[in-house]
């Protein structure tokens, strides 16, 4: 299972991207890999998809070279940058998780966690032009919405702060967690955003901060104010 996952992921960013990752793979052969682990029906459903991710991802790509004066190319973005690796990992195995696809979505984001160090579970929900600079270490959880426009650096945690209990003293499953994070939002490095909270569109998180209250729309939380908790 593990090594046919493996080799859809590479099947998906030939045809994405092949002038970075081969251009030898047809989208014909893509839904054959497919079909050998999933049903049919699903499998042409994910091809027909290849146009819209394509899309998504040409934002992410844009937004990672707006948002980094280092950046000299788009090119060079799509080669170098681990957020792009996993994004295009994560929007695979989003899509599929909306296609009521099991198991597989897990292994296609972890696989991107050991290339990149960047963990994003795929029924975490993240709108268009999203980037994480350097990446290292970030953590977006499942139940985590992000808006569009969202900037976040190596270290950031979107996490729960608590888990309700049932009565075997076992944490309850799907309920909502974690955080909201609206629109043209920019996180800093190695800071916690924990709980079912909204941080506002416009905010800006300083860097090493533990946040456990919202914000409001355009607040800037920095060193000097400590903790937002």
């Amino acid at each position: 299972m593990v090594k046919k996952v493996e080799d859809i992921i590479s099947s998906f960013r030939s045809i994405l991207f092949p002038k970075f990752y081969g251009d030898g793979v047809s989208e014909e052969l893509l839904y054959a890999q497919m079909c050998a682990i999933m049903p049919r029906e699903k499998a042409a459903q994910m091809t027909e998809y290849l146009p819209e991710l394509k899309h998504q991802l040409d934002m992410d790509v844009e937004a990672a070279y707006n948002g980094d004066p280092a950046a000299e190319s788009y090119d060079e973005i799509i080669c170098c940058y681990p957020v792009i690796k996993a994004m295009i990992n994560y929007r695979i195995a989003h899509r599929m998780l909306e296609l009521g696809i099991s198991l597989i979505p897990r292994i296609i984001t972890e696989k991107a966690h050991s290339e990149t160090g960047i963990d994003i579970h795929p029924a975490a929900t993240i709108g268009h032009h999203f980037t994480i600079d350097h990446g290292t270490g970030v953590v977006i959880g499942a139940t985590c919405i992000i808006g569009n426009n969202v900037k976040l650096y190596q270290g950031v945690t979107l996490g729960a702060k608590s888990f309700p209990l049932d009565e075997k003293g076992n944490p309850i499953k799907g309920i909502p967690r974690h955080p909201i994070i609206e629109d043209d939002v920019i996180i800093y490095s190695n800071s916690t955003v924990l709980g079912r909270i909204t941080i506002g569109r416009g905010s800006i998180i300083g860097g090493n901060l533990w946040v456990t209250k919202g914000t409001e729309p355009g607040e800037k939380l920095m060193q000097n104010d400590k903790t937002k908790s």
